[in-house]
């Protein structure tokens, strides 16, 4: 018992390995099986407490030394090596041993050095007799987690990873479930969560928790609030909860607006929901298809702040029940979840899916993204909107399969996630006027001109003459490739954008209110300096879908009627009417100013070439797809002769010239400083020599610069 007592005092420390006591008195046979005795002897007290590390796991050099109890004037073996194959030797000639063959080809993990090992550590299967023999294998490592063996160092080093992406350290790798004390809490927008070490590395985890999305989580949030200002309450379901920040944001701020349920098909994340509930002082209402009674927990009594959680799959959830608003969130592409969303939800509810399986969206895995979603795609420079369109091509195909139509309300692609939400509008007719905006894109690969193919089944002779430019006609071979079928209509919604930016700026989420002006100029196609908050028009009511909505100010003759009839004839009245002129969807895609940058030439400022290309008459906006992308209505050819108008020489001899500015192009943006200051410097010294000159100096400018254009 004492005995016992002393090792399970010292297995608690993590520095100790074996006893120096044991290692010292007993030989290599005793010390290869102590461990073992003492490992059972600590299994049967508590399963809490880790195995003793092998005695090829050492923290310093001189650990792995005091093993072979090195001296000078004695010969003594190898610890790590049998005795025949490495004899005993003096002791400067074992230190070199350990040193060169064992301790620099060692793997480091949390301070413990796994040095390569060669004794027989690995027992075979056992024979007839029951009895087990010690396998002769080669040079092999000791894993300081699960003590496996793995014979090379990158296999090791691949193995000491997965330990560490699902969050197992060497202090509780015999533990099934992980202690309270290795999750810490995160707080985002007032919420808590509790999440585990390994919370940032997806499908190793049962709480992912990316910290990234927090402008998704913003964008969504923002959405979900102005469909609850519609009509209340509404239900609401976060199918893939996670560690159910989302819908715990959902139930603390909206309140009683909405009826939120998460839902998650794994039993470790459905607890980590319910303690993030309770720690949010927050009533948790339990409905898992495998039990039969319902159970609430909660010390609260408002039915505002009651959480449904569901342990389902998330197709199952959304086909037993209807929801006015459904979020998608899984690991990679959400198309497999589309059909089971649009069954039950209800008319004029809204869907929001956030797709991060960038590598085929992105045109990095072309064949991925045609066996998902149906879509051939290539990489081009406006690579992000192309992702955009392809997920809301999938997403109509799935609405008009069950009979609905789709308005697009919000379209984001951003460097870590694709994020669509769409207004769903029951209806043949909706779904037939949804599934005519499908199209296919040519793509011109010389120019990066693009245009979508024309409505109509007939087969033309030449596709080619769609395209503004002449490339197919200048250029050898075939110029330009089919892409899509892709979505050809709109990606914002301004009315709704405008009702986000709202509730954003109340609940003061400030990542979102700059992405959200953007998107407003964007949608509008209009520049950031004639940005207003309130959109032209009757304040008070807004169109979207056909049905005018109702804002805070409305009258009670444009609230949303609910109902299958008198939505249609909404639907119908509101198609006779014509839509008001800042609703006219923006020009499709944007072109990239330094993918179309001229040789040799200084390009002019994003805003100056902005307010350049609107003077001469054309719609210009920025683009959050790209912060050089300028997305215009003005045709590529017009877009490079403006560039090249304003753009000023790079080398030397032409920057005394000052820029390739046009006389009357002076008073859009200002002259180079330093092609000013070489002028006011000759205009000074003419002066001084010949009172007469003056003048000449100072124009002769204007024809150097219009020989060279």
């Amino acid at each position: 018992d004492g005995l016992a007592d002393s090792e399970k005092v010292k297995s608690n420390n993590i520095d100790v390995k074996i006893p120096e006591s044991e290692l010292e008195a007993e030989e290599k046979g005793a010390e290869e099986e102590c461990p073992r005795e003492s490992n059972s002897n600590i299994l049967d007290i508590s399963s809490d407490y880790p195995r003793d590390k092998h005695i090829s796991i050492q923290r310093h050099l001189a650990d792995l030394e005091k093993l072979a109890n090195l001296t000078e004037d004695e010969r003594k073996p190898c610890p790590l090596c049998p005795e025949e194959k490495f004899r005993a030797c003096f002791g400067y000639k074992l230190h070199r041993h350990l040193q060169n063959l064992h301790w620099k080809v060692s793997v480091e993990f949390e301070g413990y050095r796994m040095c390569i090992c060669h004794l027989s550590c690995q027992p075979v299967k056992p024979n007839l007799a029951g009895d087990q023999t010690l396998s002769k294998m080669g040079a092999h490592y000791h894993c300081v987690i699960c003590s496996a063996t793995i014979a090379r160092r990158t296999d090791m080093i691949g193995h000491i990873n997965r330990h560490v992406n699902k969050g197992e350290s060497e202090s509780r790798f015999i533990s099934v479930g992980a202690p309270k004390s290795s999750c810490k809490v995160v707080k985002e927008s007032a919420t808590d969560v509790q999440v585990l070490p390994n919370h940032s590395t997806p499908q190793k985890t049962d709480s992912y928790f990316n910290p990234k999305m927090k402008l998704n989580r913003q964008l969504i949030f923002c959405a979900l609030a102005v469909l609850a200002g519609e009509r209340k309450p509404i239900e609401c379901l976060d199918a893939f909860g996670a560690t159910g920040i989302m819908g715990l944001q959902w139930a603390k701020h909206l309140r009683s607006s909405v009826k939120v349920t998460i839902n998650d098909c794994n039993e470790n994340s459905v607890t980590m929901i319910k303690e993030n509930c309770h720690l949010n002082k927050m009533k948790v209402k339990l409905n898992i298809r495998e039990e039969d009674n319902d159970e609430t927990v909660g010390n609260g009594e408002e039915n505002s702040d009651t959480i449904e959680v569901t342990k389902m799959d998330a197709n199952v959830v959304m086909h037993l029940r209807s929801f006015d608003f459904i979020h998608l969130d899984p690991f990679g592409t959400s198309v497999n979840y589309l059909d089971s969303a649009f069954r039950n939800v209800r008319n004029l509810g809204i869907v929001s899916l956030t797709s991060t399986d960038l590598g085929s969206l992105y045109a990095k895995a072309q064949h991925v993204a045609l066996r998902h979603y149906g879509c051939n795609i290539v990489r081009t420079e406006y690579y992000r909107e192309l992702a955009a369109r392809t997920v809301i091509a999938a997403v109509t195909r799935a609405a008009a399969r069950c009979n609905k139509g789709i308005e697009v309300l919000l379209a984001v692609a951003l460097e870590h996630f694709v994020l669509v939400v769409v207004r769903v509008l029951r209806g043949a007719t909706a779904a037939d006027n949804s599934a005519k905006k499908v199209r296919y894109l040519i793509h011109c690969q010389w120019c990066e001109e693009r245009v979508f193919q024309k409505e109509g089944s007939m087969v033309e002779e030449n596709p080619y003459q769609q395209l503004p430019c002449d490339c197919y006609g200048s250029m050898p071979g075939k110029t330009a490739v089919l892409l899509g079928p892709l979505w050809s209509g709109a990606l914002f919604n301004t009315g709704f954008l405008r009702r986000m930016l709202l509730e954003a700026v109340q609940y003061g989420l400030d990542e979102a209110q700059s992405l959200l002006k953007t998107l407003v100029c964007e949608a509008e196609c209009t520049t950031p300096k004639h940005f207003s908050t309130h959109g032209s028009g009757d304040e008070n009511k807004q169109e979207e879908c056909g049905v005018f909505i109702k804002t805070p100010n409305a009258s009670a003759e444009s609230y949303l009627v609910h109902g299958k009839r008198k939505s249609e004839e909404l639907l119908r009245s509101a198609a006779k009417r014509p839509r008001p002129e800042h609703s006219a969807e923006h020009p499709p895609f944007y072109y990239n100013i330094h993918r179309h940058s001229i040789k040799g030439m200084n390009m002019p400022k994003l805003n100056k070439f902005l307010s350049c290309l609107s003077e001469a008459g054309y719609r210009v906006s920025r683009t959050h797809f790209d912060p050089m992308g300028v997305r215009t209505n003005a045709p590529l050819a017009q877009f490079k002769t403006v560039l090249m108008e304003y753009s000023t020489p790079t080398y030397v001899g032409a920057q005394a010239e000052g820029p390739v500015l046009l006389p009357g192009d002076i008073h859009v943006g200002e002259e180079a400083p330093a092609a000013t200051a070489i002028r006011v410097e000759e205009a000074e010294l003419a002066e001084d020599d010949e009172p007469g000159v003056a003048s000449t100096v100072s124009t002769q400018s204007y024809p150097t610069r219009c020989a060279a254009d």
